[in-house]
């Protein structure tokens, strides 16, 4: 696919996704959904790449929602916008909605957080199984300063990373939020300077490909972003079942090989 809003690289087992609204600040439209949903389906299908980084071209993230789209209200107070099939139609229902499909997605996805992170750019952003961000990074939810909620699942991501007092505080004041303070309560899970965040994160990111298997970070993924809806004891009948066929993976046989023999992993994802 040609992209014109977004940036697709990928190379060695890493795919670089780029916000490519540089003037804007890299404020989402419907063109950049779409597009970044075509470049996590072309990582996710391509059997190379084991890590997806999401980034921001220039000096921001994602400015949030494109305010030119904010003002496209139908009569019945609603944005007009496409719906799209599920990106997994085997995934659990609370993955198939329109903006909440990250989980789904069968690999890790990083989110470095280079600049200002605001509105829906913080919703992707919380959709991302980990993020880095350097120190010009700033965060502010945003919703309540224009009138409006909690929205794109916000209000459920946002209290499992940093508590529910700590999310009601950003949620309903939508104060902005430095790195210093992301990084303190959890908002952020690495800080770097602005020069040093891209080569640490693509650091860790061919780290996890190098080192782990691609089907125990597939796995391990799909567990974490399960078990909130999940009881111990459903979680423990998943790990076990798991388990057992992990036991029986050519991933499993070469991760005691490798460990045995002393060198580096050679792993397949099966």
């Amino acid at each position: 696919m040609s992209f014109t809003e977004v940036d697709y690289t990928a190379t060695d087992h890493v795919a670089v996704v780029t916000l490519n609204r540089p003037d804007q600040l890299n404020a989402w439209t419907a063109v950049m959904g779409q597009e970044v949903r075509a470049a996590m389906e072309q990582a996710d299908k391509d059997d190379n790449v084991r890590v997806i980084v999401l980034t921001g071209a220039g000096r921001g993230f994602c400015a949030g929602a494109d305010m030119k789209r904010l003002s496209q209200i139908s009569g019945a107070g609603r944005l007009e916008e496409a719906t799209d099939p599920p990106f997994d139609p085997t995934s659990r229902k609370d993955f198939q909605r329109k903006n909440t499909y990250f989980p789904a997605v069968s690999k890790p996805i990083i989110a470095a957080v280079n600049g200002p992170c605001a509105g829906l750019g913080l919703c992707f952003a919380l959709f991302c199984d980990m993020r880095f961000a350097s120190q010009q990074a700033v965060f502010t939810t945003a919703f309540a300063r224009r009138g409006l909620i909690a929205e794109h699942g916000i209000s459920w991501t946002l209290p499992r990373l940093v508590g529910l007092s700590k999310a009601t505080d950003l949620l309903l004041s939508a104060r902005k939020v430095t790195a210093d303070e992301a990084l303190r309560i959890g908002l952020a899970d690495r800080l770097y300077p602005g020069d040093e965040l891209m080569p640490a994160t693509l650091a860790y990111a061919n780290e996890l490909a190098e080192l782990s298997s691609p089907r125990s970070l597939r796995v391990i993924k799909r567990q974490l972003w399960q078990s909130p809806m999940q009881s111990l004891d459903e979680a423990m009948d998943v790990a076990d079942h798991e388990m057992a066929l992990s036991l029986a993976s050519d991933d499993f046989k070469e991760g005691v090989k490798h460990f045995v023999e002393k060198r580096l992993p050679a792993f397949t994802g099966r």
